[in-house]
């Protein structure tokens, strides 16, 4: 069997979103079940533009566990390494949508979520070191044993290939931003390319201002550092080029998948070699899409609807 060109490890869980915008979820009366969890959505990204990908990953042993199996199978991302946890519920995550730009996220991930007692037992390192992208987040490191599987996989890897730590803080996952601060310190000597927005930036390396933030993560050992600056768009830097990338206009219908769409594209453009403006406008354009729809998993688009947006003259700077 080939090396996966898109191994992703950590969160994932069922997306319960409501069919109704605008309303709490007090008064929300239908819901629809999609595929969740940030780096399982960056692996279905990625599958839609044809990557070979896979996700290491647990989840409960019930219905929910059985739906995502399933569910992964149908968007073309191998699911051998997603294992099942005996006596934990799979993590429901619920949303509400207020466009543009308010979507709290209700995660219930108690009493504590099968994706976090991913252990060294659960790793196949051979495969780990073989892909030729490697994806965790911060939210693997948050809590044992998935911290130390976490870091257990990257100190393998050893910065073979790509390897990416998406910095993905969630504050509801911690004890503390300088608790988070620490251990992602500790993971990005191991990794080629960090992403995270302002805040996430922030909390890894505590530096706000995005030039200074990206520096700081060089300074740590990251080749590709990419800071995702909301309605001012993107700033990337490798090897002394600084790119800037303007953000896509869309009528935007639900944020959340869209930094996943993101890491997908980020993904498809660095294994396609581009280089790095055409990438981010890619990224962009992949993000954009997904929040003018719905869902996230489900979302992701297709390489050939990111080039009917760019086509249009979007995203250019």
């Amino acid at each position: 069997m080939p090396a996966d060109e898109v191994l992703t490890m950590g969160r994932i869980g069922v997306d319960l979103y409501p069919q109704q915008v605008g309303v709490s979820l007090r008064d929300v009366r239908t819901f629809e079940k999609f595929l969740g969890g940030s780096p399982t959505n960056v692996a279905v990204a990625a599958a839609r533009y044809g990557r070979r990908s896979a996700v290491i990953t647990r989840t409960g042993d019930d219905p929910f566990g059985a739906y995502i199996h399933e569910a992964l199978r149908s968007f073309g991302v191998d699911d051998r390494y997603v294992s099942a946890v005996p006596g934990l519920p799979t993590p429901v995550t619920f949303c509400e949508i207020f466009p543009p730009d308010d979507f709290p996220l209700y995660f219930y991930r108690y009493p504590k979520a099968p994706d976090l007692e991913i252990d060294e037992s659960s790793l196949d390192l051979a495969a780990i070191r073989a892909a030729e992208i490697f994806w965790v987040t911060g939210t693997g490191l948050c809590q044992e044993p998935s911290r130390t599987a976490t870091l257990t996989a990257l100190h393998a890897r050893d910065r073979a290939g790509i390897t990416v730590l998406d910095l993905d803080y969630r504050p509801m996952f911690w004890e503390s931003r300088e608790q988070a601060r620490r251990w992602l310190q500790e993971a990005l000597p191991y990794v080629s390319v960090a992403v995270g927005n302002l805040d996430e930036s922030a909390t890894a390396v505590g530096v706000r201002e995005p030039r200074k933030a990206a520096d700081a993560l060089h300074d740590l050992g990251v080749e590709l550092a990419v800071v995702k600056r909301g309605p001012d768009g993107v700033v990337a830097s490798r090897n002394g080029e600084e790119v800037h990338a303007a953000p896509i206009p869309v009528e935007v219908v639900n944020g959340l998948g869209a930094g996943d769409a993101f890491g997908g594209a980020l993904c498809h453009g660095l294994l396609s070699g581009w280089d790095l403006p055409r990438i981010l406008r890619f990224c962009n354009a992949a993000g954009a899409l997904v929040a003018s729809r719905l869902a996230c998993a489900d979302a992701m688009p297709t390489e050939a609807e990111v080039g009917e947006l760019l086509s249009t003259g979007a995203g250019r700077d």
